[in-house]
């Protein structure tokens, strides 16, 4: 991701532009000549930046600086780079390609965490937790299918981004303020010529010609940038939120993330696992979230065709929200490939609120061997509010189980089966092997040229 949005990126991606521009022409007959595309060919990436900085401190225009650098490097070329154009002809439909190839590396790494998540799922299908809601004990799940959810983020995730690449659409040769008219002017008036130097240019970069703006004024629309960084920050919600449940179970000792060997917590408490990855993934997820109103304000306050207030925001804005969901996401899929489960421990957690869970099974299974509803409920009221009350006031087990034992009221219900921990999760280990077939598997298919890799990450 650093490299898509490196000055090495940007200015190589704008020679090639000026690249097609040039071969568009030179085939279209204009007077741009095959030794002068060739020129421009051989220097694509042999930047000069002492250089284009010298020629930008005199000129004080970063295209025109780089025309110069250009030129200087292709001397036979230099009367015909950027024939015709305005900037964002160049730094428009370039930027297009930089968003395309950062959206795309994006989806890949939302697929690998997807991927992940989908394997521990898997191993973890039928493990009973205990569930919550408010962070109170809630209804048992298990420990896969309450991974199914993270991934099923995920995968919200990544069709939205997915979609924002989908859409992208090149600015085109449109001109200053998006009219054509300079390129009119260069091709006698024809209409057709500009529509077959538009096409021959898209052609050049790759870019299907029918996936261009139907109108612009001097830049592509920055709703886009809005569109995109909004994506962006949908996947950015999704880190948080897993990363934060899983701070939550490593308080609660039952999930945490990797924790290596000579790994230390803490400088001054020596016991401490620190949860650092998922801290940290919070805190850039964050981040991109907070950048979702610039390119919304940025996209409001472009005056008709354009002003160029845009500029300086969209230099920290786009590569920023990239580059911390990448870091982000590399994060997530490093925990998703170590996470830890104490499973002794989620078995204990949820033992001890399992009584109170079963009580409503027990008041049914009571009135179904006769005994009047109305009193099972009293009855398991009572024994559970004195169980309670162990629990909380004095810190001892949960007894609850042992009062109902004890209680004649109860002496035809089998209490004992009434525990079983997976009698109360549902159908979780059948949603758990659905979602990996329905969601994960197709997810894995798309890109499964990418999902081997891994990210080292310095802790």
């Amino acid at each position: 991701m650093r490299a898509l949005w490196s000055e090495q990126r940007k200015f190589s991606t704008w020679r090639r532009i000026w690249l097609a521009l040039a071969e568009s022409q030179h085939e279209l007959g204009m007077p741009v000549t095959r030794a002068q595309v060739d020129a421009i060919r051989a220097h694509l990436d042999d930047i000069d930046f002492a250089a284009a900085a010298a020629h930008e401190s005199r000129l004080r225009h970063d295209v025109m600086a780089h025309v110069h650098t250009l030129g200087d490097a292709a001397p036979e070329a230099r009367a015909i780079i950027h024939f015709g154009a305005t900037s964002q002809d160049i730094v428009c439909n370039a930027d297009i390609l930089v968003l395309r190839d950062a959206l795309a590396l994006i989806a890949a790494k939302l697929a690998r965490v997807v991927d992940r998540l989908g394997t521990f799922a898997s191993m973890y299908r039928a493990l009973p937790t205990l569930g919550f809601t408010h962070f109170q004990p809630a209804q048992p799940t298990t420990v896969g299918k309450r991974a199914t959810l993270w991934a099923q983020d995920f995968a919200i995730a990544l069709e939205q981004v997915e979609f924002a690449a989908q859409v992208l659409r090149l600015r085109g040769l449109r001109g200053a303020t998006g009219t054509q008219a300079s390129y009119l002017g260069l091709l006698d008036g024809d209409p057709a010529k500009v529509d077959a130097l538009e096409a021959k240019f898209a052609e050049k970069l790759a870019w299907p010609k029918d996936r261009m703006l139907a109108v612009c004024g001097q830049t592509y629309p920055r709703i886009v940038d809005a569109q995109i960084v909004s994506a962006l920050a949908i996947a950015a919600s999704a880190v948080h939120k897993c990363a934060t449940d899983i701070r939550l179970l490593a308080n609660r000792k039952e999930i945490e993330e990797p924790f290596e060997k000579d790994q230390i917590g803490s400088s001054a408490m020596a016991y401490k696992r620190n949860p650092m990855r998922c801290e940290r993934a919070c805190g850039l997820s964050r981040f991109v979230m907070g950048l979702v109103n610039d390119p919304l304000q940025t996209h409001a306050t472009q005056w008709l065709e354009r002003t160029l207030d845009d500029s300086s925001n969209r230099r920290l804005v786009l590569p920023e929200a990239f580059l911390a969901l990448d870091g982000a996401l590399d994060i997530l899929s490093n925990v998703g490939e170590g996470l830890v489960v104490w499973e002794a421990t989620v078995t204990a957690n949820l033992a001890m609120e399992l009584p109170f869970m079963a009580s409503e099974n027990i008041m049914l299974a009571a009135t179904r061997a006769g005994a009047d509803r109305q009193e099972a409920h009293e009855v398991i009221r009572v024994h559970s509010m004195a169980a309670a009350e162990e629990v909380k006031r004095f810190g001892r087990a949960n007894d609850l189980m042992a009062r109902l034992k004890s209680d004649a009221f109860f002496a035809k219900v089998d209490l004992d089966g009434a525990l079983d921990p997976a009698s109360f999760v549902g159908r979780a280990p059948e949603q758990t092997d659905r979602f990996i077939v329905s969601v994960v598997e197709p997810i894995r298919a798309r890109y499964r040229a990418t999902l081997s890799a891994t990210a080292e990450l310095r802790v």
